[in-house]
């Protein structure tokens, strides 16, 4: 079907929470509090790594730039969400739902790529200690770095040109509280059979090869640490890893839970929304990226240290 002047779609509309609008002002103060805190915490830690001289390191590098995916990923979808709950029916013009599309889907992708990073990181820390500074050196750590944000910027490109070049006709309710691809691609009056092809190959490249190298990375440093003969040393061979594999059980555990269900996307109507799945989108969305930071501070003694002492410095020049 060709796009003709009477099926050229300039807005969509958001459902959000109209069919429950009792829960908006709930959901809107709770998602604004968690959306506060995730600005606070993941720009104190990047702070601290910035300012502390002793976190230049190449794990605290990755964590620097997972903080910053986190408050760009969040303020790509947070705010239009939190727009919603205020409105019946939030109205998005095209051309501004393609743009949050494109920059949450790269956001996602990038952090699933940059999460297989940091699995290859501590694999190498533990594994290879002694040969660890010279493989992981600055110039790797920066390219590893790079090609994960790279990676998340072309995959989303491609997804969203093929999004856009799709005709959308007289169905414009999107029954999403934000632009999720998949609630978009089901409004296409079109054949979408490319579109699931590419989206195929980009969760092969987005979550199967990062998921299948951060799951042989923890299979040999959970060997490693195994063999280890002191149980202090098995401990802080541990205590190194445990705050990723936290956030990564966490992180991937919401995305499968959250599109194992792909019934709830077809639906258009609000009386079949679905509050569980509503709310496992902000705890996507909003709850991961708060507690990002706390996972990695709260058994971290070099960013406690370093918190501790920036703050201090920082009593002490206001004392003078």
């Amino acid at each position: 079907m060709e796009r003709t002047n009477d099926s050229i779609l300039t807005e969509f509309v958001l459902v959000g929470l109209s069919a429950h609008p009792k829960l908006q002002t709930v959901f809107f103060v709770l998602v604004l509090w968690m959306y506060l805190m995730m600005l606070l915490g993941n720009g104190v830690l990047i702070s601290v790594i910035i300012y502390d001289s002793h976190l230049h390191t190449p794990m605290y590098f990755f964590l620097c730039n997972l903080s910053f995916l986190d408050i760009c990923y969040t303020s790509s979808s947070i705010p239009l969400s939190l727009d919603s709950f205020l409105t019946e029916r939030k109205r998005v013009s095209f051309s501004g739902c393609m743009v949050q599309m494109f920059l949450s889907f790269a956001m996602g992708v990038t952090e699933c790529v940059l999460l297989g990073m940091m699995a290859l990181d501590r694999y190498v820390a533990i594994c290879y200690p002694l040969r660890y500074p010279v493989i992981m050196s600055k110039g790797a750590y920066i390219l590893m770095a790079a090609g994960s944000w790279i990676s998340g910027l072309v995959d989303s490109m491609v997804q969203t040109s093929l999004a856009m070049q799709l005709p959308f006709c007289a169905n414009n309710v999107i029954n999403h509280l934000v632009c999720e691809i998949l609630a978009i691609l089901k409004l296409a009056c079109a054949d979408i059979s490319i579109n699931v092809i590419s989206m195929a190959g980009s969760n092969v490249i987005a979550l199967v090869i990062p998921l299948l190298v951060i799951s042989l990375s923890y299979m040999f440093i959970a060997a490693t640490i195994l063999r280890i003969p002191s149980t202090e040393g098995k401990r802080k061979a541990f205590s190194t890893c445990s705050a990723h594999l936290t956030v990564v059980i966490i992180f991937y555990g919401t995305i499968f839970f959250m599109y194992s269900k792909p019934k709830s996307k077809t639906s258009v109507g609000t009386d079949n929304q679905d509050i569980t799945e509503i709310f496992i989108t902000l705890f996507y969305g909003a709850m991961i990226p708060m507690l990002n930071p706390i996972i990695y501070s709260l058994r971290n003694k070099d960013v406690k240290a370093a918190v501790k002492n920036m703050l201090g410095r920082k009593n002490v020049s206001d004392g003078l």
